[in-house]
């Protein structure tokens, strides 16, 4: 592993660490939830990681119907599986902090079932990439799918606006209407998940590249002397 690599390892894992300690020890408990509100900061964190993730689907799929060429697919392909997880832990978190706030595991509220959409139209990328054996048609098929489900992120971001939703809205208050330690631990929250997702992605797209080149060493055969 060369410096450049472990030294952003390191700084990802020390990032992890800060975040937990400035969610669980830095904030101050929430006036109204107390504890519980400080599955906030992941749950945020894990929704801003998902967007980016199918953000690089979106410009990974549209080079590759262009370029045509493997390494777009690869990245699509990583950024999606990536984008599917961090899609479940906010979903996930999203339920843990109902249950505790709202009384309910799930409502059937415009952010919770756009996100849920979302993850259906992702899980479905991925499906496909599974189904399909034919590697030019499945990067065409996967990247058509990988543009038309980045159209519900904007949908996602603003549903809460659009449409009546209980789900908290941020984006209108000053400073997210949040105190002053509780808007840091969010931003070092959000810093370290993406600073996970981008070393995961790295690692992702290198076992991809490996396995590709596997696959055709194996085609090809060894070769005679």
């Amino acid at each position: 592993m060369s410096r450049l690599a472990s030294g952003w390892t390191a700084a990802t894992y020390g990032a992890v660490v800060l975040g937990l300690y400035m969610a669980f020890r830095y904030a101050p408990p929430e006036r109204v939830m107390g504890n519980v509100q400080r599955i906030f900061y992941f749950h945020v964190a894990a929704a801003w990681v998902g967007f980016l993730a199918f953000g690089i689907v979106f410009v990974a799929s549209l080079a590759y119907l262009r370029r045509g060429r493997a390494r777009w697919d690869r990245l699509a392909a990583a950024a999606a599986e990536l984008g599917v997880l961090f899609t479940t832990i906010t979903l996930v978190m999203g339920s843990l902090w109902a249950r505790a706030v709202w009384g309910v595991w799930w409502t059937w509220d415009p952010k919770l079932t756009t996100t849920l959409i979302l993850w259906f139209l992702y899980a479905g990328y991925l499906l496909i990439r599974a189904a399909v054996d034919d590697r030019s048609q499945r990067g065409r098929y996967s990247a058509v799918l990988g543009i038309a489900g980045f159209l519900n992120v904007p949908i996602v971001y603003m549903s809460s606006v659009w449409w009546t939703s209980i789900h908290p809205v941020l984006r209108d208050q000053p400073g997210m209407n949040l105190d002053p330690a509780m808007r840091l631990a969010l931003q070092v929250a959000v810093g370290a998940f993406t600073l996970l997702f981008l070393l995961l992605l790295n690692q992702r797209v290198r076992l991809a590249r490996l396995a590709d080149r596997v696959r055709e060493l194996g085609e090809t055969g060894p070769e005679r002397g």
